[in-house]
């Protein structure tokens, strides 16, 4: 069953899936920053656009670009900054 999410005054919105190996959502965020949290692992691959992001932890903001990917530890917070659309897919464990 598919699930719609939406955060940030509806600037980030993804629908939640069942993939074929895990948990998953695809997504679009709007332009600005934002903090997210996470319950558990993600992996998130850009599909298009550019994402920068700020890691637990560290300082500095790396960019990534479609067919990028990175992760993120469970139980964390992370920062993002999109300068125009872009969509993502994030997995779960």
């Amino acid at each position: 069953m598919l699930k719609v999410n939406e955060y940030f005054d509806d600037k980030a919105k993804s629908i939640a899936f069942q993939s074929d190996a895990l948990p998953a959502t695809i997504g679009v965020i709007s332009p600005g920053e934002y903090q997210f949290s996470t319950q558990q692992k993600e992996t998130m691959t850009i599909v298009s656009g550019v994402m920068s992001v700020c890691l637990p932890g560290l300082e500095t903001w790396m960019t990534y670009g479609a067919g990028e990917c990175f992760g993120v530890a469970p139980d964390s917070t992370f920062r993002v900054t999109v300068e125009y659309d872009t969509a993502y897919l994030c997995t779960y464990g």
